[in-house]
């Protein structure tokens, strides 16, 4: 494809992504798989491009409500290529010929777009600190809250494009025998400075194609998500509940943790997404998991084994702040429920899935959220409800399970972030059940 070309398909791609209500990254795989003729060089440049755009949201949005011109996928192209890339104008002026795969001429208005935006950069010293930093506004306030006077290097930190984690699977190897195979690829990766099973891989290598992956050797997921599955910390020939274990990542890190041995039972209310999550299972060579779809948060299943589990872990849905490096358009395009219907879907998974834990047992509440509503708030009102539990503080969890040297977050919860850890944002707390076996049941446990 010529330059020009790529710009269309970047238009193209836009456009779709602004009529289609699902998440940009499966907007663009149905693209690019619908076009298979389209090189694997060509496939990168128009995505980097596209996210380029999509991370630039607010600031290019902001440019174009000044000078006065709609807000289209050809504007926002025009505006990046000028204000991001620092094109100059002449350069980007000559992309728009016509031609066959070229973009349409410019318009009159488009170019005197261009002219207005030449010379500039994206940033502009009338630009509100929420646009420069790409918060929207309902986030500003809460992440204000939770960042404090790390607000503006947070959110800056997760405007940059996440890193390629992986997680060794111990059941098949250590991270050296990992390296090892990834380097015969041709893939470079360095050990994690969190997690003592992460790679952390230069580029976007085709991981699909190289065997390391195929045969199981190594998992994709980030750092931080390693980190999860470290704080439930199961042993061995535990009992354990991925309570909402969506496509499996934590599910699998779980079960290697356990040397495939006890049973994982891996939860969610969508059974497609876990149905799809058995090939992962297979290729990790793990045996010791088993499905579990159920109806709601409230399935008939959870009442039948109260008490039964080890380690529950509720990696609950949330707003994903934590991820928007990753996922740039969540910013903006709300496509799930918002903040105000996830607080008390969390709570109430949360207290339903406490009914599992044995007495003793340990049960894990986590999110890919930065926001003190879906986190510290959500365990406050837990314990205020259920007296039986307790918080177990991570820097003990590091100590007894020899994670690291060094726990990476201070204080009772685990928390990290794209600024101080360079992981996604995430937040667990581990809450220890009283092994008090006579313990009356709380909260939730006498429902269905």
């Amino acid at each position: 494809m010529t330059p020009a070309a790529r710009l269309q398909a970047v238009i193209d791609l836009l456009t779709e992504i602004d009529a289609t209500p699902r998440p940009a990254d499966a907007v663009m795989s149905a693209y690019f798989r619908a076009r298979r003729y389209i090189g694997s060089k060509d496939r990168t440049a128009v995505a980097e491009t596209t996210y380029a755009i999509l991370r630039r949201h607010a600031r290019l949005n902001w440019w174009l409500a000044k000078e006065g011109h709609p807000n289209t996928p050809r504007a926002r192209v025009i505006a990046n290529a000028t204000l991001g890339e620092q094109r100059p104008g002449g350069a980007v002026a000559k992309m728009f010929t016509g031609d066959r795969f070229d973009p349409a001429p410019l318009t009159q208005e488009e170019s005197a777009l261009l002219g207005a935006l030449e010379n500039h950069t994206l940033e502009h010293p009338g630009m509100p600190d929420a646009v420069r930093v790409e918060c929207p506004d309902w986030a500003e306030a809460p992440m204000r809250a939770a960042l404090g006077n790390r607000f503006a290097v947070e959110m800056t930190a997760l405007l940059d494009a996440a890193p390629l984690d992986l997680r060794v699977n111990a059941v098949k190897a250590n991270r050296d025998k990992a390296r090892a195979a990834l380097a015969k690829a041709g893939i470079t990766a360095t050990p994690t400075q969190w997690s003592p099973l992460g790679l952390r891989v230069q580029g976007r290598p085709p991981l699909g194609q190289v065997d390391a992956f195929k045969n199981g050797l190594v998992e994709i997921q980030d750092e931080g998500s390693q980190l999860v599955a470290f704080a439930v910390a199961p042993k061995p020939g535990d009992q354990v509940v991925d309570f909402c274990a969506g496509a499996g990542g934590k599910t699998l890190a779980l079960a290697a943790l356990m040397n495939n041995k006890g049973r994982v039972v891996a939860c969610d209310v969508l059974a497609g997404r876990l149905k799809r999550a058995a090939e992962r299972f297979r290729r990790a060579g793990l045996h010791n998991i088993e499905a579990k779809p159920l109806t709601s948060a409230r399935d008939p299943w959870v009442k039948r084994h109260k008490r039964k589990f080890d380690r529950v872990l509720v990696d609950a849905p949330c707003s994903g702040t934590g991820t928007w490096r990753r996922n740039p358009d969540s910013r903006w395009r709300v496509l799930g429920p918002g903040l105000e219907q996830l607080v008390p879907l969390q709570a109430e998974i949360l207290d339903s899935a406490a009914r599992l834990v044995k007495p003793g047992g340990r049960l894990v509440y986590a999110t890919c959220s930065l926001l003190p509503e879906e986190n510290e708030g959500q365990i406050a009102a837990f314990l205020a409800t259920h007296p039986d539990f307790t918080v177990k503080p991570v820097a003990e969890v590091w100590a007894e399970e020899s994670v690291g040297a060094t726990p990476p977050a201070d204080g009772p919860y685990l928390r990290l972030s794209p600024g101080r850890h360079d992981t996604d944002g995430f937040f667990a707390a581990v809450l220890v059940r009283a092994a008090d076996e006579g313990a009356e049941p709380v909260g939730g446990e006498g429902e269905a």
